[in-house]
Order: structure tokens, then sequence, then C-alpha cells
């Protein structure tokens, strides 16, 4: 069995899970692959790919040219990334792992905290020999706009609440009895954008939430109001995003997802002074990487004997 791990950019896959009980030929893959015809050079010979996420993408166009292919394991529980249909239409199985969601709520508060006291700037001053050359803002008595209220979103609003700030949400289907057991205020759409201090996104991205923060969302913003993204980075339309932070029509974005990741290295967002960026790592961490890669390798062993385990559907 020929076995590959893809997109480990730490170099650390192999750390994390009993892969030696496989008794298989297993390559890592470190770097992210250019495009689809790379991904189908490189993994032609595979039997197994393990996916961390959704970082390479596994459309119907790569999964047909994938002969050897025969099990594709996706760390967490979904990934819209892989074309699950044209893998069952290929004969390829699709195993899930386990996930934890508490990572990715803190991490939404680094960068708001980070954001907030303009720790960039300051850390850059102090590493240069300097000393403050800011001034931050506090978020008590400040409105916490959460755009959905699933599993992530209630648990970036019981933070905020500990810091003592209102907190609001709206999605599609949010109503106020299902807000109720948060202490959360359901809002209309428009009154979420023209309320929300700080605006953390947290919705599945799907065609429905694809886009869902345009230009005319933005430009209903406080000018001093934060925007927050670890969700994924289509839901926000970067470029709507970044001609506003160029006008100051907002104070700060806060971003640890994109459009294409990695960021390209002349993408705009990297050279404005307002914004808050780290390399969608609101999930990595160890905790998570021991479920993920422990959840592949008996994955993968139970592919082999033939009782496969956590298939997506």
């Amino acid at each position: 069995m020929k076995i590959a791990i893809l997109d480990d950019y730490q170099n650390v896959a192999l750390g994390y899970g009993d892969w030696a009980s496989l008794d298989a030929e297993i390559e890592v893959f470190t770097k992210p692959f250019v495009d689809a015809a790379d991904v189908v050079a490189r993994l032609r010979g595979f039997d197994v790919l393990v996916a961390m996420r959704e970082r390479t993408r596994f459309p119907a166009e790569v999964l047909d040219r994938l002969p050897a292919l025969e099990l594709l394991v996706s760390t967490g529980k979904r990934n819209a990334a892989i074309d699950v249909a044209a893998a069952r239409r290929n004969g390829v199985v699709v195993s899930a792992t386990g996930y934890i969601g508490a990572p990715a709520a803190e991490h939404t508060w680094a960068l708001i905290l980070a954001a907030a006291r303009n720790l960039p700037t300051e850390f850059r001053n102090m590493t240069d020999g300097g000393w403050q050359t800011t001034v931050g803002t506090i978020l008590h008595g400040k409105t916490l706009g959460l755009l959905g209220l699933g599993r992530l979103g209630a648990g970036a609003a019981r933070i905020g609440q500990a810091f003592g700030m209102e907190t609001i949400a709206w999605s599609q289907n949010l109503t106020q009895e299902k807000a109720d057991p948060h202490g959360v205020t359901a809002v209309s759409k428009e009154e979420l954008f023209a309320r929300s201090d700080v605006l953390s996104v947290h919705l599945v991205l799907s065609d429905r939430s694809r886009g869902l923060v345009g230009a005319p969302e933005i430009a209903a913003m406080k000018p001093t109001a934060m925007l927050v993204n670890t969700s994924r980075g289509p839901i926000v339309d970067e470029a709507a995003l970044v001609d506003a932070l160029r006008r100051r029509e907002i104070a700060v974005a806060a971003l640890d997802v994109f459009d294409v990741e990695p960021l390209p290295s002349e993408h705009p967002l990297r050279t404005l002074d307002n914004v808050v960026l780290t390399p969608h790592i609101g999930y990595v961490t160890r905790e998570a990487y021991e479920i993920f890669y422990r959840d592949a390798v008996e994955d993968i062993a139970a592919f082999r004997a033939g009782s496969p385990l956590r298939v997506m559907e």
C-alpha cells in the first residue's frame, strides 16, 4: 500500500499517528501543489491519500485521473474541497476523522485582541528597539456581532460575554428561541452590520454564504468597526474588503482565511497597515493534529480490513 500525506506544512504528521502499524510505503508532501495538473502528476501512483482539511482540492477532474486511488482520508468531519460523488463514482472511499472546534474559537479571539491592541505593530516596535506608537481600544461595553451562531459562533459569543460585550447574531435560519440559550440577541442582517463594533464570521461555506459579506454589507458597518473571518475566505468579498480597508471605511480586518491559500506573496492584503493576518492556523494545534492523524491511521487500517470507518456520504 502506498500512502501520501498531503500538505503537512510543518512536517509533523509522522509524529502524530502510529503510521508504522500500517506497514506501508508512506510519502509526506510538505509543500502546496501548484495546480490540479500538479496534483494528478504527483499523486497518480498512490492507493491512499490523507488530505489536511481543504488545503488541496479534489474536484471530479482530479479524481477521474487518479486510477490507483482507493481511499481518500480527510481530516475533519466535512470537506468542501472533495467532490464526494465523483469519488464514489470512481470507486474511492472518502473517510473523515474527528475534530474539535475549540481551537478555532480561541484563535478568533487571538485575532480580535491583536487587532484591538495593535499588537503586530507593537511587537515590531519592541523587536526593532522602539516603544509604543499606537492607541488601542477596549472591548468591554462594545457590541460583538456574530454572522452565524452554530457551535463555533456560540463559543465565540461566550468569550465575548466574558469580556463584557453585548452579543448579537444573524443567520438565515436563526430565531430568538435558538439564540436564547447562548445569551445572544437575534437581529436582522442589516442591524448586525450596522451595530457591530466587532463582526465575526462563523458560517460554513456554501452557495448561500459565498460572497455574503459584500460591498453593501461592509459599507453599512461603523468606520470604527473590526471585521474578523476565521471561517472561509470566500464568504467575504475579498476585493470589496481590500477597497474598504484602503478607503478606511472600516477600521481593521483580522483574517485567518483567504480566497486563495496560501495567500500569494504579492496579494494586496499583505500591503495594508490596517489588517491582522494569520496563515489559516485557527485549527492548527497539537490537540487537533493528534485527533486528525490518529483517526487517519485508524481509517486506513479499517479500510484495509474491509470495514471502512467514518465514511463521508
